[in-house]
């Protein structure tokens, strides 16, 4: 006996594939579910890590901040110190120049000479006064100039002109010369060594 199927072939077949396209719809969809949750979670746990890598770099520049800041701030106060040294040795230094100075020109002062005036500006030293003769005072800027110690370079003659003291000529003079810059071992030897000053 011959069987007829009167059920449309063509309706099962179409069936049967939308059931699997389904099943594969449903199956890639659960596939792209779980391929987005492992690169979301992938990409949490790397973000997670580099937020907290950022924190210790934060932690870490916000104390190297602060040891700039007590860097600066000493040196600061080391810079402060050495002015303070530096001004202490110029004192130390000077202290005792002037009286070197007056004993030092009055040493140096050849007969006939009268010092009116002595006047100190940094290194410089100039000396105003009353000579009989133009040659005393050749006379003395050339002791000056012998004096090493504390003399530098070759003392200048200023104006020499001719005045009348007491109905007796005179020569009114004005010389300068530097002094050397004394450490304070060298003035204390300076100070204490005769043998050049005269």
């Amino acid at each position: 006996m011959i069987r007829i199927n009167l059920l449309p072939h063509r309706q099962i077949k179409r069936a049967e594939r939308q059931r699997e396209f389904g099943l594969m719809a449903i199956g890639t969809g659960v596939i792209a579910i779980a391929i987005i949750f492992l690169g979301w979670t992938y990409l949490s746990s790397q973000l997670s890590a580099q937020q907290e890598r950022n924190a210790r770099l934060d932690k870490a520049i916000g104390v190297l901040d602060q040891e700039i800041a007590d860097i600066k701030k000493l040196q600061t106060e080391i810079k402060s110190l050495l002015e303070r040294k530096g001004i202490v040795e110029n004192l130390q230094t000077s202290r005792s120049q002037a009286v070197v100075i007056l004993d030092l020109v009055a040493r140096q002062l050849p007969n006939g000479i009268i010092i009116k005036n002595i006047k100190q500006t940094g290194n410089t030293v100039m000396l105003q006064g009353l000579a009989d003769t133009q040659a005393r005072v050749s006379t003395l800027s050339k002791n000056l100039e012998d004096t090493k110690a504390w003399v530098n370079g070759t003392p200048v003659i200023g104006e020499i002109k001719s005045v009348i003291v007491n109905n007796i000529k005179q020569n009114d003079f004005s010389l300068s010369f530097n002094l050397k810059a004394q450490k304070p071992a060298d003035e204390k030897a300076a100070g204490m060594d005769k043998a050049g000053v005269k």
